[in-house]
């Protein structure tokens, strides 16, 4: 075994953060196979879980557990690009169980009383946030998360302060802060119902289609620095353009979402067009991610780092760039708005394009905080499996989807002459798409389960060099 030693040794809080992570994904897989089967079998867990609380539970620990991801790639990240030690170890460390707790508390308090309770209990009655979905958290949940996201914040601005600034950890740094002023309309929750969905989605889309993206971008170039050893000045240019063609896209973008909702038709021109342009980013991502790869002046022993690293870039493009596409025009989307087709869009998007990333940091950057250059050979094996089984797994999901999606269109939306049928009776038509989609769900958790695995595989080994299903 190759031993190694971190660059800087307050990387190492990072490995709190991906635990943690991991172990809230796994959560969060398992309660959506459950909302799977409740699909099919309506009283399943009932009435301890019903339907809401358990979609409530699977969408709240998607959020925390990427930003928790976010933040632990972060605080390995920075301190390497800005060749110093992080500004406070001890403030990081705080921070995680800080979040950790009242993350654990929210899903606890969802699981346990009924939400209407949870809300009079938290002060909704003094500045009502919940009820809305993706920020259903009480209130001392939200003040929680924006004290955690200025903490985090105050860490790394001060260490690149202190420190070297590069393009990545500038653009990682614009993308965090974005994000964190981006929350701060979850607490604006006017009665006018057009204002309240506006306000919700400067949130929710500027969120996934705007700041994120800066971070998805930062973390990809990240990787591909360290794994292919192409010049930085090269990436830095990608990086450039990929996030100037995010923002522009995806802060007009936000039209797609302002469709039906009541505010002036022209966002139907707006959205439309900015929407059909937001492919771009994430197919220029593409390219760049292939492109830095076959011009790297080293193989790099993480080979399942790299997988994961390409794969993201691919699939980002499939989800949210290609899926995103099929219904984001006025005309389509007047139609496919809230169907299943929407569902399939959302888990390809969330999974290529941000899970992905996150996971591929968590490849790269666990064996070195393990004290070694890269994973077991058999540890990456099952990596890589893990890697075909989840986007397998992911794929039969959306591709199921997709299916009941347009079945459903069919059946209930598209009919003029009083045939359509009801929304009830429409989803008895899919049944079989349903059930092909817990399959793609299960298929889904083998995968992680695979991957949480390779741990555990071979610490005593040598390192890998470069195993073949890499090639694959």
């Amino acid at each position: 075994m190759t031993t190694t030693t971190l660059k800087f040794k307050s990387q190492s809080v990072s490995r709190l953060y991906f635990i943690g992570a991991l172990a809230l994904f796994l959560g969060q897989i398992v309660f959506g196979v459950a909302l799977g089967l409740q699909y099919l079998i309506g009283d399943l867990l009932f009435p301890f879980i019903p339907f809401n609380i358990a979609r409530m539970v699977h969408t709240n620990l998607l959020i925390v557990w990427l930003l928790m991801g976010f933040m632990g790639s972060a605080y390995f990240l920075v301190p390497e690009e800005a060749e110093t030690e992080l500004y406070s170890p001890k403030l990081a460390v705080i921070l995680f169980w800080t979040f950790l707790v009242a993350g654990a508390l929210t899903i606890l308090g969802y699981l346990l009383v009924p939400y209407a309770t949870l809300a009079q209990a938290t002060g909704n009655d003094l500045l009502a946030t919940m009820g809305r979905e993706f920020l259903e958290q009480p209130l001392p949940t939200k003040l929680g998360i924006v004290v955690v996201a200025l903490g985090f914040l105050f860490n790394l601005s001060m260490t690149v302060l202190k420190g070297r600034k590069t393009a990545i950890s500038l653009v990682l740094l614009m993308g965090l802060w974005g994000l964190a002023l981006m929350f701060l309309f979850s607490f604006v929750n006017p009665s006018n119902l057009v204002r309240d969905k506006m306000y919700w989605w400067f949130v929710v889309h500027l969120w996934v289609e705007g700041t994120w993206e800066l971070i998805l971008g930062a973390l990809l170039a990240y990787l591909l620095v360290k794994t292919t050893g192409v010049d930085r000045e090269v990436i830095d240019k990608w990086l450039y353009l990929i996030i100037t063609f995010a923002l522009v896209t995806g802060i007009l973008g936000t039209g797609h979402h302002f469709y039906f909702i009541g505010l002036p038709g022209y966002w139907q021109w707006v959205g439309s067009v900015f929407s059909a342009l937001e492919p771009i980013p994430f197919f220029m991502m593409t390219l760049f991610a292939f492109n830095m790869v076959q011009r790297r002046k080293r193989e790099h022993p993480n080979q399942a780092a790299v997988l994961w690293t390409v794969g993201c870039a691919v699939m980002g493009f499939l989800g949210a760039g290609l899926w995103g596409f099929i219904h984001t025009l006025s005309p389509v989307n007047y139609y496919t708005h809230g169907t299943q087709v929407t569902a399939a869009h959302g888990h390809l998007a969330f999974y290529g394009a941000y899970v992905m990333v996150v996971i591929a940091m968590i490849s790269y950057a666990m064996p070195l905080l393990r004290g070694r250059q890269a994973a077991p050979q058999r540890a990456q094996n099952a990596e890589m499996w893990s890697f075909w089984l989840m986007t397998l797994g992911m794929g039969v999901m959306v591709l199921a989807l997709t299916g009941a999606g347009i079945l459903q269109v069919w059946l209930q939306r598209i009919p003029t002459d009083g045939s359509a049928m009801g929304f009830m009776q429409t989803q008895d038509q899919l049944r079989f798409f349903y059930w092909l989609r817990v399959a793609g769900g299960v298929g889904f958790l083998v995968g992680l389960l695979t991957y949480l695995s390779s741990f555990f595989i071979g610490q005593h080994e040598p390192d890998a060099t470069v195993p073949n299903l890499a090639r694959a």
